[in-house]
Parts: structure tokens; sequence; C-alpha cells
């Protein structure tokens, strides 16, 4: 039972629980204008508002005239983990965590005074733990989709010798998207290889998509899978992989293409626009073909298939803003430079 004339010993418990009613309000508000202004989700922004509202109405006269019962010789006092939050998902967790860690404190401290405000702050506090997770990977996709909208140039990879060489020479000269091919060899090797290749991406800060392999995407904890019509259907690989990872679809007709936006890809590989040695026996569909498959399509997408450098000029005259290539850089005497040719030739405005 709240006591309005408080004792020496209510006061104390009093002035705790109105320290840690703040602290939880001002880390609400961290995570809510990052909802708001960092993912634009409004279902969070309504939810967290709600949160601190609740606290809001809870945070009594009482605790607010105990504020200053005993001096807070703690005041000011700071942690060097604080400077080193340099990250959106740092700054996330971090207030989070003390979202969390008020709420605990605010559920002992008021149990015996104010059971209302203890039922609150436990089902919040386990509220937060699921908001951070998912606060969390929605900040992971948002960064995977500005990849995939910023960068026009997307480097398919598949096992050869040197393969974690070249893939750093191209990653150096500033490709952001690799997506790895596995043809051979056993499980184990081919997962080893993907958490390698993941590795190297995560040091440049660029997107590491499997072919195929939901299981080797899932272990390597790649950024994403790309997906052809034969393979895994994307709504199944959608619900083991989660929203915060990137998958990607090949197609090559009207049917395909609307099927894949409803079911919610994040972009497409439409090909083969020349011939090539990979889909010998795919028919080209030309750049005619492609210019009308693609031009209400309003996701990221990558023209695909027997694409070479000396190509890339009429496919921009022609609108052709994202392509993929294969062969071209992998077999490549000097994969770093014609890395950088390739990216100057798709900067360049025609």
């Amino acid at each position: 039972m709240l006591n309005y004339n408080p004792n020496a010993e209510d006061l104390r418990i009093y002035q705790i629980i109105d320290a840690n009613l703040d602290r939880a309000r001002e880390g609400l508000r961290v995570l809510e204008d990052w909802a708001r202004f960092g993912l634009g989700k409004e279902k969070y922004v309504v939810r967290i508002k709600d949160f601190r509202q609740i606290l809001g109405k809870n945070h009594l006269e009482v605790y607010k005239q105990s504020r200053n019962h005993i001096e807070d010789k703690c005041k000011g006092l700071t942690h060097q983990e604080q400077i080193n939050r340099i990250t959106s998902e740092q700054i996330i967790s971090s207030n989070s965590g003390r979202v969390q860690e008020a709420l605990r404190v605010i559920e002992e401290y008021s149990r015996l005074h104010n059971y209302e405000l203890s039922k609150v702050a436990s089902e919040i506090r386990y509220e937060i733990y699921t908001i951070e997770i998912e606060l969390l990977s929605l900040s992971e996709r948002k960064k995977s989709e500005e990849i995939l909208k910023d960068n026009d140039l997307y480097v398919i990879t598949h096992q050869k010798d040197n393969l974690l060489g070249i893939i750093e020479e191209i990653l150096i000269a500033g490709v952001r998207i690799i997506q790895h091919r596995f043809k051979t060899g056993t499980d184990k090797d081919n997962l080893q290889e993907a958490i390698q290749i993941k590795n190297l991406c995560k040091r440049y800060n660029s997107l590491f998509i499997v072919n195929d392999r939901l299981d080797i995407a899932l272990a390597s904890n790649a950024d994403g899978i790309h997906l052809g019509q034969d393979d895994l259907d994307l709504k199944t690989a959608r619900k083991l992989l989660g929203y915060s990872k990137i998958v990607g679809i090949s197609a090559n007709n009207e049917i395909d293409i609307s099927n894949a936006l409803k079911d919610g890809c994040d972009y497409v590989g439409i090909g083969p626009v020349f011939e090539t040695a990979t889909k010998k026996t795919k028919k080209p569909l030309g750049i005619e073909k492609i210019k009308k498959l693609t031009k209400d399509l309003n996701i990221p997408w990558f023209a695909i298939g027997g694409i070479k450098s000396n190509d890339i000029s009429i496919l921009k005259k022609n609108g052709f803003k994202k392509v993929a290539l294969v062969s071209q850089l992998m077999n490549s005497e000097d994969p770093k430079e014609d890395a950088i040719m390739i990216l100057k030739e798709l900067s360049h405005e025609n």
C-alpha cells in the first residue's frame, strides 16, 4: 500500500523508483525515435509510446517529491562503454538494456508499496526483450536494403582456387554485393567457406548472399539467400530466415516476377540477357524483352546472364542500371582493376 506520509525508508524507496521511472522513460524515448525516424515503423512507435504513457501515468507525485531526499553523490558518473557506442545497433541494445534494468528495479522496489506499478513494470520489461530483437533485426534489414539500392554491381562467385583472395580484391575495389554458389564439396567444407566469405564481406560492409542453400545461409549468418524457380519457395525461405534477411529471386517472365513481388522478395535477378555458359539451356531474353518485363518494377533488379564489361555501356543506354556478373571477374587476371573499371562504367552518366 502506497504511503502518502512516508517515513525515511519509504522516501529512499520512492527516490529509487522515481529515478528509475525517469531512466526507463528516457530509454524508451530513444527506442521510439529510432523506430520513428530510423526505421519508419509506426507499429513500434505506437507500442513504445504507449509504454511511456503508462509509466508516466504511474509516475506519482509522491515519487517526484522524494527526488532530492538524499543527495545523489554519483550524479554525472559515466562509463567508457558509453563513449564506444557508435552504431545504431549499439544504441538500441544499450537503451533496451537501460529500460529493462530500470523496470526490474521498479518491479522489485514497488512490489510491497505499489503492486500495480510492479506488475506494469514486469509486463513492459518482458515486451522490451522482444522489441529489442525486432528493432535490431529491422535495422539490419534496412542496411541491407540500402546496400541493394545504392550499389549497381552484383558479383556471383563460384568455387575455385584462391577464391577468398579474389573476393577480397573485388571487395577492395568497391563491390558491395557478393553471392556465392556451391556446386561441389562436402557440406562441412562449404559451410566453412561460407563463414570465411561472410567474415570478409562484413569487414568491407558488404552483403553476402548464399545461392540456393538455405541451411548454409542460416549456419553462416549470411545476409540473405538467392533462389531460382526450382529452389525452395520464397514463403518457406522467409519463414525460416525471418524478415531481417534478404531474399532474391531469379525470374525471366511476367508470371515469375509477379509471384516474386507478391511473396515479398527484396530484389530480382532477370535474365539471361545474352547467351551464357552457366545457363546453356536457357534462351537469352534480350534487351528489349527485359525492358518490357521491368518497366513497372519498383524494387531493385539486376540484369544477369552473359554480360561482359563491354556490354555495360549499351545496357545503360537502354535503362539498365544494375548488373550481375559471374565469369567476368572470377576469371579475370586482375579482378580488382576490372571491378574498378566496371564500377566506373556503371556510375558514368549517359
